[in-house]
């Protein structure tokens, strides 16, 4: 009897065990869900925080899309006529080059306001394919900021004496029509220098072409009119 009973129990187990496709509708739903669950892609990472905040502002391209430079190799001649023509096709005007002076008025170099990094650019590669004695290097809106712009108005009076006074400069300026109140008088050992403003770039250069190599109390006057 109990060897008929084990093999009914053996019987019934070895009807229950039966591949996959025979599971109740409810455990296959389940197997399906769990096998296409496993089978799709992971989800995307998260965007890249924006860390442009940590980035020097210095060399972030500015809002405006200007660059500025500095030009060095320039002399005491240079204008800025001749920075615009060697640099054609930047689209440059007057108003953006400047002249870095030094104390004693001597041009050091010149700063460029290019429209674009792509002009700034185009000009880093005519300066090398005419084998200039330029040296371009890139600076900062304050530096450029930091220089005044004198628009060839201003007059520039080197070698006065020492003992000079205002009176004897405007007598050496008599005919030249200029702001008197711009006039000043500035020491700077061992003579003195002087510096005036005139309405217009006509004016300036007419008391250049008029004034220089003049005398003031028996001392010859370099005179230039600053850009």
């Amino acid at each position: 009897m109990n060897l008929l009973r084990s093999a009914i129990q053996s019987n019934i187990s070895l009807r229950a065990i039966k591949p996959i496709n025979g599971l109740p509708l409810r455990l296959r739903e389940s197997a399906r869900r769990f096998s296409t669950e496993t089978e799709q892609p992971p989800p995307p990472p998260p965007p890249a925080a924006d860390d442009s905040s940590s980035i020097d502002p210095f060399l972030q391209t500015p809002s405006d899309g200007l660059v500025y430079a500095k030009l060095y190799g320039c002399t005491r001649n240079t204008l800025k006529k001749d920075i615009i023509n060697m640099l054609e096709g930047c689209k440059l005007t007057l108003d953006d080059v400047r002249v870095h002076y030094t104390r004693n008025f001597m041009p050091l170099a010149m700063l460029v306001q290019f429209p674009s990094r792509h002009a700034f650019d185009n000009a880093f590669k005519m300066l090398i394919k005419k084998g200039r004695v330029y040296r371009m290097e890139k600076v900062s809106r304050s530096d450029w900021e930091s220089f005044v712009p004198y628009h060839g108005k201003t007059v520039l009076l080197q070698g006065i004496p020492v003992n000079a006074l205002i009176d004897d400069v405007e007598r050496f300026l008599a005919g030249c029509e200029y702001d008197s109140s711009s006039l000043q008088l500035i020491q700077r050992p061992p003579m003195k220098i002087a510096m005036v403003r005139f309405p217009t770039q006509t004016l300036a250069m007419n008391a250049f072409l008029t004034k220089n190599r003049g005398f003031c109390l028996n001392s010859q006057i370099s005179v230039r009119v600053l850009q």
